[in-house]
């Protein structure tokens, strides 16, 4: 089976294109740069070069390929370093997510792909109510922050895109927060960096509810939806959602960095905005158990405490920890 990753050398792609070629796939990775193509032949797959938002490039890499499957992973992040500014932060992941999604899914139907994976996100996008876990039956926020509403319409467009293509088994995969390797939550990572210097702060009382995934996690859980994924949503996450408060104390312990400050609400408002609070202090937890049930997936990771400790270094590339049906 011959199998496209749209965005194959950006932070999830680098982790799921080898796994995908020990798997036994075809696997042909597109890059913006030629500078990439390199490691993609080096571990064994073949490279396009095409810019995402480039039409006329990607129809002419997907249908000089043919695949059966296609994935995409395109985003257009290097690391959020503004709260206030996240619609702003997210402008190029939100045209990948839409524009970029059409174009995919226009050379998808022009070559005859039998599926499409997408990435999507599932956490902070969620409605703000409730104490139970976040099932994929669940709604996504009607009144999110401001400067997240630019953002939660590009996820909400490229699922109902996907989910709904005609002539596909459209899949979407919405990831928790994804920490590890070329992550900002890698050891070298912009939101460590802020441990570091003291500037992550517990902002009221730090209730907000996270979930995380690390990278490794993620592409084994796109592999196993390659094989038995069925149309519709899936959240990947681990099996720990946990209060804002805890994950930065325990981030900073695992990086060596002095505990974090505490500061009142009015205070992390006037610092991190109105997206900042709400994700400090707000948002809900995700479950997994439909990716655990139906894609015979479950993480390694299993909670942020192990993944802090062991996972936010460079790592070697996992082995495939299932084998495909």
């Amino acid at each position: 089976m011959k199998v496209f990753v749209a965005g194959a050398t950006g932070v999830v792609g680098k982790r799921l294109v080898p796994l995908l070629v020990a798997s036994g796939y075809e696997v042909v990775g597109m890059t913006r740069t030629q500078a990439r193509e390199g490691w993609l032949r080096q571990v064994g797959a073949e490279a396009v070069v095409a810019d995402g938002l480039d039409r006329a490039a990607v129809m002419q890499a997907v249908m000089r390929v043919e695949p059966d499957v296609i994935i995409h992973e395109m985003t257009g992040l290097t690391g959020v370093r503004s709260f206030k500014k996240f619609d702003d932060e997210f402008a190029l992941t939100n045209r990948l997510r839409t524009e970029g999604t059409d174009y995919l899914l226009e050379a998808a139907r022009a070559v005859g792909a039998r599926r499409f994976i997408a990435q999507s996100y599932g956490n902070w996008n969620y409605e703000r109510t409730g104490t139970a876990l976040k099932t994929e039956e669940d709604s996504f926020d009607p009144t999110p922050p401001t400067n997240q509403r630019r953002t939660l319409e590009a996820i909400v467009y490229v699922e109902a895109a996907v989910v709904g293509a005609s002539g596909l088994e459209g899949i979407a995969l919405r990831h928790a927060n994804h920490y590890g390797p070329g992550t900002s939550f890698a050891l070298n990572g912009d939101l460590v960096k802020l441990i570091h210097k003291r500037q992550l702060p517990v902002i009221g009382d730090g209730g907000g509810i996270w979930s995380f995934i690390h990278v490794d996690d993620l592409a084994q859980a796109t592999v196993a939806a390659v094989e038995r994924g069925t149309r519709g949503v899936y959240n990947i996450v681990d099996d720990e959602p946990v209060a804002s408060r805890d994950w930065i104390r325990a981030l900073a312990e695992a990086v060596g960095a002095k505990p974090p400050r505490h500061v009142p609400v009015w205070l992390g408002k006037l610092a991190a905005g109105e997206v900042g609070v709400s994700m400090m202090t707000q948002i809900r937890g995700t479950s997994n158990a439909k990716a655990k049930r139906e894609l015979g997936w479950k993480p390694q990771y299993a909670s942020y405490r192990e993944g802090f400790r062991l996972g936010l270094g460079e790592l070697p590339i996992p082995s495939l920890r299932f084998h495909a049906a």
